[in-house]
């Protein structure tokens, strides 16, 4: 069964032009021109992926990818006619998985949903346990103490590298790969961003982590955590 993809977009000539091209490459594509429009739309049929435009005729796209983040992990690549840093910064934070500033090539679009829709496959051991947080990537859920942690498609992968090797230091460049990286500035705060979020989901205070620790100049340490230890 094809994907599903909708596009929050009221540039109606860009949306007939995604709706052609990626529906070519074997997706089904719903268009919707407000906020309003696109977040009932997704309430009545929830799409795999959305694609979000920054500014919409009714709201802006920052406050639907909150409303949606609200309801679900569904990916969301935001666009933007802006290319100021910050709003990538700001989307990322509320819990976009991706940002592409227009004017864009419809290949790259494609390649960064392909990312964003990625599903990895661990037929052996798909669980990661430390203490009273368990990773199922089979799933692509995080739980503590059973209970199931909100975060984006992004944030879950960057967990599942972080844990896979833990102990280890992992590098921003490191990360990004695993995520599907793409080229940035050595300044960009994309990883920080997700790291963010994936405390804010994990840990027990986030603005003191335990679990996922910050190497200077080096990286990002997942730790082992031991049962009784009071972080996640």
């Amino acid at each position: 069964m094809s994907q599903t993809l909708l596009i929050i977009d009221d540039d109606e000539r860009l949306c007939a032009m995604l709706d052609q091209y990626l529906s070519q490459a074997g997706y089904r594509v719903v268009c919707r021109h407000t906020a309003a429009d696109g977040l009932a739309e997704q309430r009545r049929a929830a799409a795999d992926a959305i694609i979000l435009d920054l500014m919409l005729p009714d709201a802006s796209g920052l406050d639907v990818c909150t409303r949606l983040r609200e309801r679900s992990g569904v990916p969301i690549v935001m666009l933007t006619a802006r290319g100021d840093a910050m709003d990538r910064v700001v989307g990322l934070e509320l819990g976009a998985d991706d940002y592409l500033p227009k004017p864009f090539e419809p290949r790259e679009l494609l390649a960064r949903l392909r990312t964003v829709l990625r599903r990895g496959s661990h037929a052996v051991n798909p669980t990661l346990r430390f203490g009273r947080l368990e990773i199922d990537r089979e799933a692509r859920r995080a739980c503590v103490d059973g209970q199931p942690r909100a975060m984006t498609g992004h944030q879950f992968d960057m967990l599942v590298a972080l844990a896979e090797r833990a102990g280890r230091v992992l590098s921003r460049a490191q990360l990004l790969d695993a995520i599907g990286g793409r080229a940035l500035d050595t300044c960009d705060r994309t990883v920080d961003v997700h790291v963010s979020g994936i405390r804010a989901a994990i840990e027990d205070d986030p603005k003191q982590p335990r679990r996922i620790v910050t190497m200077r100049g080096a990286g990002y340490l997942f730790t082992r955590v031991q049962d009784g230890d009071s972080a996640a």
